[in-house]
């Protein structure tokens, strides 16, 4: 699965679902009733899917689920495995000949939506079950855009080597700031800091969420970066880095947190089930343990990653698009995914069934319930990459200064949708 919205990590290159995430509201139940009627081709309709791959796994998998349903239903599907997903989807709007179906990015759906090249059939689709968190992310200008695809969340990964090493047991995993602001301290010892993370608004943004804030309101009508909530995460993230309990990766010579966990650096950090993958591959040695994030004066809170099934709006086999979706994000489908490239399925029925086969990565399901999507104004991308930038400044640039620039630029780009 992807990770950040404006900017890849490391992180990003082995997550399972191949490109990265967004969010605007509907409260739970604002789709429109009807959505404009499917384009139809004649005869049995040849359905072309263009993914972003994390590797052969996924990639067979996808195959073989769209075979799958070619068989059933007489139709044809041809899966085309992107070298560069959002280059490519550009020229193909560019062209008039997108493909029917595509992994949409969920930071890119205000981008998409307000150019007219979605479709948006999301009510033909809203009795699957899909988590409000995710019906959140892909809902824009009131409509559910595309159904979700698969999400990840940030967990607590926990080095459980160091961790016993510095006589903490179970009991010690932390459960709010307090106790993340203890045991970072009790792990930080020579050239072990106590929690590493990658200096960007996709991991300094879950200790807003947990403070109560983030940058926009619940429907994204409204830009929420100044307040106090805000304030307070990011005040919390700078204290503690200027107490050394806390460093970004780059400060440890390591490209993300994964890579400062794997070389024994860190003794947490803060990232999606997407590390499994990683740290197998790079890093077997490593012994890992995964808990929610600790809750902040608001309660929990968590950053959700994802991508869904976009239809192009100019797409002449939008009904056979739409009927392979449903095929795609079942949750038999859902799981079979899960278990071929470690993607967790976007249905609560999905994701409780993830976690009972799953049960070392149940935290990371338990997010998708309270997780916060990244935000999808049209336009945001240069917004969040200024935000990055000052956030990587934190530990000594004042976080009221940061926030107040935030909540200048992201005004500018809502009023510019």
């Amino acid at each position: 699965m992807r990770t950040t919205p404006a900017r890849r990590s490391r992180a990003a290159l082995v997550c399972a679902a191949g490109v990265v995430l967004s969010l605007t509201a509907c409260g739970g139940g604002g789709f429109e009733e009807e959505s404009a009627a499917p384009q139809a081709s004649t005869g049995p309709a040849k359905v072309s899917i263009m993914i972003g791959t994390s590797g052969d796994a996924e990639t067979n998998a996808v195959k073989a689920a769209a075979d799958a349903w070619a068989k059933k239903t007489g139709n044809t599907a041809e899966v085309i495995v992107a070298s560069d997903l959002n280059q490519q989807l550009g020229q193909g709007f560019a062209g008039g000949n997108p493909p029917d179906i595509f992994y949409t990015d969920a930071s890119r759906v205000g981008d998409f939506a307000k150019a007219g090249n979605l479709f948006a059939y999301g009510d033909q689709v809203k009795d699957a079950g899909f988590l409000d968190s995710l019906v959140k992310t892909y809902t824009h200008d009131g409509k559910l855009q595309c159904a979700p695809k698969d999400f990840s969340t940030l967990g607590l990964v926990i080095n459980t080597d160091l961790w016993a090493k510095a006589g903490l047991t179970d009991a010690d995993i932390p459960k709010d700031w307090a106790g993340l602001d203890a045991v970072a301290k009790k792990l930080t010892s020579g050239n072990v800091t106590g929690l590493v993370i990658s200096g960007e608004a996709a991991r300094v943004g879950a200790f807003m969420k947990e403070a109560g804030g983030w940058i926009v309101n619940e429907d994204g009508s409204q830009v929420t970066a100044d307040s106090p909530e805000n304030l307070a995460g990011l005040t919390q993230v700078q204290s503690m880095l200027k107490a050394g309990t806390m460093k970004y990766a780059k400060e440890v010579d390591a490209g993300w947190g994964g890579e400062a966990i794997g070389k024994g650096k860190a003794a947490m950090t803060i990232e999606g089930n997407w590390i499994r993958g990683a740290l197998t591959k790079d890093f077997p040695n490593i012994k890992v343990k995964i808990a929610e994030l600790p809750a902040g004066p608001k309660g929990k809170g968590t950053l959700v990653f994802s991508n869904c099934w976009g239809i192009a709006a100019k797409s002449k086999n939008q009904a056979a698009s739409v009927d392979l979706v449903k095929a795609l994000t079942s949750v038999e489908q859902q799981m079979a995914f899960a278990k071929a490239f470690g993607v967790m399925p976007s249905t609560t029925e999905g994701a409780t069934q993830y976690a009972a086969a799953f049960p070392d990565d149940a935290a990371f399901a338990a997010g998708g319930e309270y997780g916060q999507g990244p935000v999808n104004i049209p336009g945001y991308d240069p917004v969040n990459a200024a935000f990055n930038t000052d956030l990587e400044q934190l530990k000594t640039k004042d976080p009221k200064a940061i926030l107040e620039t935030l909540q200048k630029n992201a005004d500018a780009a809502l009023k510019g949708q």
